[in-house]
This record gives C-alpha cells, sequence and structure tokens, in this order.
C-alpha cells in the first residue's frame, strides 16, 4: 500500500487502477501532489518523472525559488497514468507515447471545438425557430381577423 492508502499502479489490478483514478477526479482542482508521493501513487523511480518532465509529457508545477519543488496536479497524475499504461501495457516507446498524446490532446481540443460550434448552431437554431414562430403567430392573427372582418 503506497503513501495516504495509494497503492502504486504497477501492482495495481483493473479495479485498484480505476479505484486511484476515482479518488485523483474527486480532489481536482485543490490538491497538489510532491514528486516523491506521485512516483509511489504511479508505481514508477523520481528519476522516471524527472525524465519525463525533460521529454515535456508532463509539465508538473513548481514552487518558488531557483529550485522549486515540482507540484503534480490530478490532471498530471491521470497523464503519467496514462504514459505508464502505454508503456508497459501496450509496449509503446517513449516517442509513440509523445505521438499518442499529442494527438489524444488534439482530438480533446478539435471535439471542444466541435461542442462550441454545435452549440452556436443550437443557439441559431432557436432564435430562427423563435422568429418563425412569431411570423406564423402574426400571419394566423392576420388571416382570423380577414376571416371576422369578411364575416
Amino acid at each position: 500500500m503506497g503513501i495516504g492508502g495509494w497503492t502504486p499502479l504497477g501492482n495495481a489490478g483493473p479495479s485498484q487502477a480505476e479505484e486511484m483514478r476515482r479518488r485523483v477526479s474527486g480532489i481536482a482542482g485543490r490538491a497538489r501532489f510532491t514528486i516523491s508521493v506521485v512516483a509511489d501513487m504511479i508505481g514508477v523511480h523520481q528519476q522516471t518523472l524527472r525524465h519525463y518532465e525533460r521529454l515535456g509529457l508532463v509539465q508538473p508545477r513548481r514552487g518558488e525559488g531557483k529550485n522549486g519543488i515540482r507540484y503534480y496536479s490530478p490532471e498530471d497524475i491521470e497523464r503519467l497514468t496514462q504514459i505508464k499504461r502505454l508503456l508497459e501495457d501496450l509496449h509503446v516507446n517513449l516517442a509513440g507515447v509523445e505521438v499518442i498524446l499529442h494527438m489524444n490532446q488534439r482530438m480533446a481540443e478539435k471535439q471542444r471545438h466541435m461542442e462550441q460550434q454545435m452549440a452556436e448552431m443550437r443557439l441559431a437554431y432557436e432564435q430562427e425557430l423563435a422568429q418563425y414562430r412569431e411570423t406564423v403567430a402574426r400571419l394566423k392573427d392576420i388571416i382570423a381577423r380577414s376571416i371576422l372582418n369578411k364575416g
């Protein structure tokens, strides 16, 4: 068992890995973890995390000062978990991991862009539909008045 009840991912079965993801996602936005805690959580050496940082695979925040302490966010931990899975379970090399992560990021950006466009289209559709409904209501009123005036 790791620090604070965390199990290193390397020894974790599917349910343990999912439990780690649930715990990390439950504290998103407020927690930051030091390199030693993250290394234990993920099941890798601290030097491995430093290497991933040098390669640009993860960018932990830094504390104040020249040699500021690395602080990893829950999102960083999720990314590191994905890196470890790609390397160990799928046997992808580091260059492949970088390409996959970049493609995943691009796909997520495209998805956000598409969702934004869909929301804008939906709003425009609803506004146009409201205009048509107003026009139909006015036409109904005109027709009803013309029928009453003839009668």
